[in-house]
């Protein structure tokens, strides 16, 4: 019987997304074949310490923790230190009581958000030589974002809404050009984002003076950059995205809105089941327009470099027609409830085999890196 792989699932972080880390995790976890991987559980809280394997599994559900390699501790051992080391095949961790080394044969970096999402973690396996699974380190600071995934999006021609973006400081400074600015360039109804964050955290939308001031002031308690779009009257659309050098999209799935109060998909609209917004998929779309949408998806992939996975989001405009990329995630939700699972398994494609899938991208994108000259 062949050597198992051990599989490092890193989750939770200091981001807003921490909670659906958790879940996306858990996901992840309990569909991993176990015939052929061992789990090891690596969590970090919301200050940013990270756990050790057997403090980790207590962060997960009671459903995901008999799956684990490494059981958790009946004696927590506290916060520890994670080093790598490019000459050892995994990550060391230290703690009070000694360290402990954890040898894996793969990461699956289950990390939403910032601190996680944005190239920190990828920048930190990259140094300790570690496959991982997923976008590097350029694709996944520049999909994180979404101000200069729009520009590598518009250099690469694709078409976007209309949008602007300003940082906190120039908000703190002057609010009433900022406003003018969003009055007359796009209008209301818009939508008021920070510019790093996915899962809808912080995002609001403004139909006036009044809410739209709330709606920066919400922005700016989660990044430093915000971002507004323009309102448009549309459908919204997703599709994913799987492959490395020669990626492949899956058939589109759309958002559709049952009720008049669930104008747009907030937080609580996307990891809870109110019954307001329903996942169809595939979209009820022609065959032009679905063949449309994974070019454009598989273009948007490209043009971050990115790898192993992804989502991309379009606005099918219900007055124009026209199709426009609203923006991508280098690691988009996978938890019972997220689109991304469900897009491939409606291509052809479970949720099993994508993990399989994803897991042998990450070897093969090392070793394509490893073909990299270091020295002269």
């Amino acid at each position: 019987m062949a050597k198992k792989l051990r599989v490092g699932v890193i989750f939770g972080g200091r981001s807003g997304e921490h909670e659906v880390s958790i879940r996306s995790a858990a996901a992840v976890i309990e569909g991993l074949d176990l015939r052929r991987y061992e789990i090891v559980p690596i969590a970090i809280d919301t200050e940013g310490k990270w756990l050790s394997p057997g403090d980790a599994g207590e962060l997960l559900p009671p459903s995901s923790r008999g799956l684990l390699s490494v059981k958790p501790s009946a004696v927590r051992s506290g916060k520890v230190a994670i080093i790598g080391d490019p000459s050892h095949p995994g990550l060391t961790s230290i703690n009070r009581t000694g360290q402990t080394s954890e040898v894996l044969d793969v990461v699956f970096p289950v990390l939403h958000g910032p601190y996680g999402e944005d190239g920190t973690i990828q920048g930190l396996l990259e140094m300790a030589n570690i496959p991982y699974v997923g976008c590097g380190v350029v694709a996944s600071s520049c999909g994180m974002d979404k101000v200069i995934m729009k520009s590598l999006f518009k250099e690469a021609g694709l078409p976007l809404c209309k949008y602007l973006w300003f940082l906190r400081s120039a908000w703190a400074d002057d609010r009433e050009s900022i406003m003018r600015k969003v009055r007359r360039d796009l209008g209301f109804p818009c939508f008021v984002k920070p510019a790093n964050l996915g899962s809808s955290v912080g995002v609001s939308r403004a139909v006036d003076r009044e809410s739209l001031v709330s709606a920066i002031d919400l922005a700016a308690r989660y990044d430093r950059k915000i971002i507004i779009e323009e309102g448009l009257n549309a459908r919204e659309i997703e599709c994913a995205i799987i492959g490395n050098d020669k990626p492949e999209a899956s058939l589109p799935g759309e958002y559709v809105i049952h009720e008049e109060s669930a104008r747009f998909l907030d937080y609580k609209e996307k990891y809870s089941s109110t019954g307001r917004v329903e996942f169809v998929v595939p979209a009820p779309l022609t065959k032009i327009v679905t063949e449309k949408i994974q070019r454009m998806a598989v273009r948007a992939f490209q043009a971050i470099d990115g790898a192993g996975l992804a989502r991309v989001d379009f606005f099918l405009r219900n007055d124009t027609r026209e199709l426009v990329v609203n923006e991508l995630n280098t690691m988009p939700g996978l938890t019972d409830v997220s689109g991304y699972p469900k897009l491939w398994a409606a291509s052809g494609l479970s949720f099993r085999q994508a993990l399989d899938r994803l897991i042998a991208l990450a070897f093969e994108r090392h070793q394509d890196k490893l073909l990299n000259q270091t020295s002269r």
